[in-house]
């Protein structure tokens, strides 16, 4: 490994140490929010690209939602801290309420890619965005 290669992956390491430790570590429900995320931004653009109306301004505004969404998610941590809540209970909140969101979303965009969508899977996401509704 030369030494421009160690300097990028000690830039990234520190990165992204930085940015687990904003969010309140790295666990199974932040790692499922990210994914989702992900598959909500590719199926968004997908699903715009068969409809014919992709722009170009949309796509920007939906990363900055995305990029606003861990700034929610980083508010709960530093309220779970102020509170001095021995759990991540308001992050958990948060997190939770933004996984139904993404995932009704994704769903949808697999609908309009005509992508089926096992009906248990549906039902789980449906059950998080009303349990979301009711506390958000």
């Amino acid at each position: 490994m030369n030494i421009k290669e160690f300097s990028l992956n000690t830039v990234v390491a520190i990165g992204g140490t930085i940015v687990s430790a904003w969010l309140g570590g790295w666990d199974a429900a932040l790692n499922v929010l990210v994914v989702l995320m992900i598959l909500d931004y590719t199926t968004g653009f997908l699903g715009a690209i068969k409809l014919k109306n992709v722009n170009s301004e949309v796509m920007w505004w939906g990363g900055i939602r995305k990029g606003a969404i861990l700034a929610v998610i980083a508010m709960a941590v530093l309220l779970d801290q102020m509170m001095g809540n021995p759990e991540p209970i308001l992050r958990t909140m948060a997190i939770y309420f933004y996984v139904a969101r993404e995932g009704v979303s994704v769903t949808e965009n697999l609908g309009i890619l005509g992508v089926p969508l096992p009906s248990a899977l549906k039902r789980v996401l449906e059950q998080l965005q009303e349990r979301s509704g009711k506390s958000g």
